[in-house]
C-alpha cells in the first residue's frame, strides 16, 4: 500500500480497536468501580463483567457502534463509494430486523437512541428514511461516518455532501450535524498526511473559502475582521466554523506546557465524561494531538478516562490511527479483534479505493 492507503487502513482499524476496547469498561461514571473491576490502567481488550452493558460479549468483540461501522465499510466496499441506497437498505435488512425497540437489545447488547428512534420510525411508523433522523446529541453518526470521511479524504466537498446526508438519516440537529461533518474533514487531513496541530483549521478554513465545506465564515485570514467594503461573507450550510476552529484550539491545548492534564486520561474529567457530542469531541481532539506519535497512549488514554469511554476510544482510534498508519499500530490490538482478518480485508480494500489529493 502507498503512505496514503497505510493511514486510511490505519484510520479504518483504528476505529475498530478503540470501540472493541471499550466494549468491557464501557460506560464507568464511578472511577473508583471502574478501578475496582478492571483494575487502574486497562490496556487490554476485556470482558464485560455481568451485569454490565455487552454482558455476553468476549475481549476483543465489537458492540454495535462497530456492527454498524462495518455494515457502512461493506456497503462502501461494495459500491466503490457511497450509495446512499444501497447504505439505507443495508440498515434496513442487516440491522433493523436485529432490533426490537429497547436500549438492552440488538447487537453488542445495547442499541443508542438515534439507532432507536430511526428503527421505531422507520418499523414501526412505516416513515420513509427521510423522515427518521431525530435529535440525539451524540458522536454515534461519526461513528459510521469516519468509514466514508476515510473513502473521501482526499475530496473534500464529496466527504462533506456525504458524510451530511448519512448523518441525517439519524440525526438531524444542525450543530450535530456541523460538528460530525467537521471531525470527517479532521480526520480526511491526517488521512492525507496533515499533523492535527495549531495550523489544521486554518487549512480547513481554506477550503470554506474555496466553497468545498459547507460552513458559513465572515472573517479574513487568521480571524482577522472583514476588510471595510469587502466582498459579502461565504454563508454556507452551518451557520458557524466553530466546529472547524475547535481541533486546532485543543492542538495548542496539547503542545503548551502551560497547560497540564496529568495523567492524560483526565481529559475526560476536564471536558465531561457523558456522551453528548460536545463532551467527546474536544476530549478526543485533545488526546489525538497530544499523542500524535503514539497511537497507543492515545487510545488507552481515551479508554481510561471512564464514562463514555468506549465513544472516546473509537474516535481517538480513527484520529491516531491516521497519523500512525496501519503499519504503526501495534500488532498485538490488531490481532486481539475478534474477526481481524476480516477486519483488515475490508480496511485495506477501502483504502485502495482512495485517489491521490488533488489540489
Amino acid at each position: 500500500m502507498t503512505p496514503l492507503q497505510d493511514r486510511a487502513a490505519g484510520a479504518l482499524m483504528g476505529a475498530f480497536i478503540g470501540e472493541a476496547l471499550g466494549v468491557g469498561p464501557h460506560w464507568y461514571y464511578d472511577l473508583d468501580a471502574l478501578h475496582r473491576d478492571h483494575g487502574h490502567w486497562i490496556s487490554d481488550y476485556t470482558t464485560p463483567r455481568p451485569g454490565r452493558y455487552h454482558r455476553g460479549l468476549q475481549a476483543g468483540d465489537l458492540s454495535q457502534p462497530g456492527f454498524i461501522l462495518r455494515l457502512t465499510l461493506n456497503s462502501l466496499v461494495a459500491c466503490n463509494g457511497y450509495d446512499h441506497i444501497d447504505f439505507c437498505r443495508r440498515l434496513d435488512q442487516e440491522l433493523f430486523p436485529l432490533l426490537d425497540g429497547p436500549p438492552n437489545a440488538g447487537p453488542g447488547g445495547y442499541t443508542s437512541q438515534s439507532i432507536r428512534d430511526a428503527w421505531h420510525k422507520r418499523v414501526e411508523q412505516k416513515r420513509p428514511w427521510s423522515e427518521c433522523g431525530g435529535h440525539a446529541d451524540t458522536t454515534e453518526a461519526i461513528e459510521r461516518t469516519l468509514a466514508i470521511a476515510v473513502r473521501y479524504a482526499t475530496q473534500p466537498a464529496r466527504l462533506a455532501e456525504t458524510v451530511a446526508a448519512n448523518t441525517v438519516l439519524t440525526q438531524n440537529d444542525d450543530t450535530v450535524v456541523a460538528m460530525t461533518v467537521a471531525f470527517a474533514a479532521v480526520l480526511g487531513q491526517l488521512v492525507q498526511g496533515r499533523r492535527l496541530d495549531d495550523q489544521l483549521s486554518g487549512r480547513l478554513m481554506k477550503l470554506v473559502e474555496r466553497g468545498e465545506l459547507p460552513f458559513h465564515a465572515v472573517t479574513r485570514q487568521n480571524l482577522q475582521p472583514p476588510a471595510a467594503g469587502a466582498e459579502p461573507s461565504r454563508a454556507g450550510r452551518f451557520a458557524s466554523p466553530d466546529a472547524l476552529l475547535t481541533p486546532s484550539c485543543m492542538a495548542q491545548a496539547a503542545a503548551d506546557a502551560g497547560i497540564r492534564i496529568e495523567p492524560a486520561w483526565k481529559v475526560s474529567l476536564v471536558y465531561g465524561m457523558p456522551c453528548a457530542i460536545y463532551h467527546q469531541l474536544p476530549a478526543v481532539y485533545y488526546l489525538a494531538a497530544r499523542f500524535a506519535d503514539d497511537f497507543e497512549s492515545a487510545v488507552l488514554h481515551a479508554l481510561n478516562g471512564g464514562g463514555q469511554n468506549q465513544a472516546r476510544a473509537m474516535l481517538t482510534g480513527a484520529l491516531a490511527g491516521a497519523r500512525a498508519g496501519l503499519s504503526g499500530i501495534p500488532v498485538r490490538l490488531v490481532e486481539g479483534l475478534t474477526d481481524s482478518v476480516e477486519l483488515l480485508q475490508l480496511s485495506r480494500e477501502l483504502a485502495l479505493q482512495l485517489e491521490p489529493h488533488r489540489s
